[in-house]
C-alpha cells in the first residue's frame, strides 16, 4: 500500500485526485490539504509515501516545498503550467501531471512511483537486517535517495529543526527529514540521551558539564529542566 496525500489550493483539484486515488487499490490516501504548511507536518511524521503536489499555492510554491522535503517521499507535481516541468525534475519529481488531470495519465504517474517505491524497499530489506541483532554499532538514515549507514561511534549530538535533523559527527554533518522523536528511537539509550527538545547527545563524547551547560567539542548545549532527571541518571549521578 503507498500512502499519498493531496496537497493543492484548488478543492476541486483535491476532489478529483481523491476520486482518482479511489479508483487505485495500490494507493491509501491518508490526508488531503489546502495548506502545504500542514502538509510539511504530515512529511515530517514519516507516514507519507507519496505526495500529489500543486506547484502554484499561495503560501509556500510547490518547487519550494520539494526542496523542504526532498527525498522523504516521492512526489508528483500537478500544474497548469508547463513552464515548471524542467524545474520540477530538477527537483527529483517522479512525474508531472498537466491539469485537467486524466485518469490514465494519473494511473501511469502511479506506475512509476510504485516501481521507485519498491526498489528503496529491496534496497531497505537487503542493507538494514541487521536492525534485527541486539546490538547495533550504526544506524541508516535517509537523505535525498539514499541510505546512509552512520556509525554511532561518530556522532557527537543530533540537532531538530522545524521539520528535520541534523546529525553531527566527528567528520560531518548529515541532515535527514525525519523528527526528533523517531531519531531518539533510533538511537541507543542510554548512550544517547535527549538533553532538549531540540538537542540528543552521546554521553561518551561529552567534554565537560557546568553549570547545566553541556560542551560536546565545539558546542554548548543547554539541559532542558524537563530533561535533567533522566540526564543525570543516565550518566549515573
Amino acid at each position: 500500500m503507498i500512502r499519498c496525500i493531496v496537497v493543492d489550493d484548488k478543492p476541486l483539484a483535491i476532489d478529483l485526485l481523491t476520486r482518482y486515488i479511489a479508483k487505485v487499490p495500490l494507493l491509501e490516501l491518508t490526508y488531503s490539504t489546502t495548506n502545504p504548511l500542514d502538509a510539511l507536518n504530515k512529511v515530517a511524521e514519516g507516514e507519507v509515501d507519496l505526495i500529489f503536489l500543486d506547484i502554484q499555492m499561495p503560501e509556500l510554491t510547490g518547487l519550494e516545498f520539494m526542496k523542504i522535503v526532498k527525498g522523504k517521499c516521492q512526489i508528483i507535481l500537478t500544474t497548469a503550467y508547463s513552464e515548471y516541468a524542467l524545474e520540477g525534475f530538477e527537483n527529483d519529481a517522479v512525474d508531472y501531471l498537466l491539469k485537467p488531470v486524466s485518469f490514465d495519465r494519473f494511473y501511469k504517474a502511479v506506475e512509476k512511483v510504485k516501481v521507485i517505491i519498491k526498489g528503496l524497499s529491496n534496497l531497505t530489506n537487503e542493507t538494514i537486517d541487521s536492525k534485527n541483532e541486539k546490538t547495533l554499532d550504526h544506524i541508516f538514515v535517509k537523505t535525498e535517495y539514499k541510505l546512509i549507514r552512520v556509525a554511532l561511534s561518530a556522532i557527537l549530538y543530533v540537532e531538530g529543526m522545524q521539520n528535520y535533523v541534523n546529525i553531527y559527527t566527528v567528520n560531518e554533518k548529515i541532515t535527514s527529514l525525519q523528527t526528533m522523536k523517531k531519531m531518539e528511537e533510533q538511537l541507543p539509550h542510554p548512550y544517547f540521551v535527549r538533553v532538549h527538545k531540540s538537542f540528543i547527545v552521546a554521553i561518551d563524547k561529552i567534554d565537560n558539564i557546568e553549570r547545566n551547560r553541556i560542551a560536546i567539542a565545539d558546542k554548548v548545549i543547554a539541559l532542558g529542566d524537563n530533561y535533567r532527571t533522566a540526564f543525570y541518571s543516565a550518566i549515573n549521578q
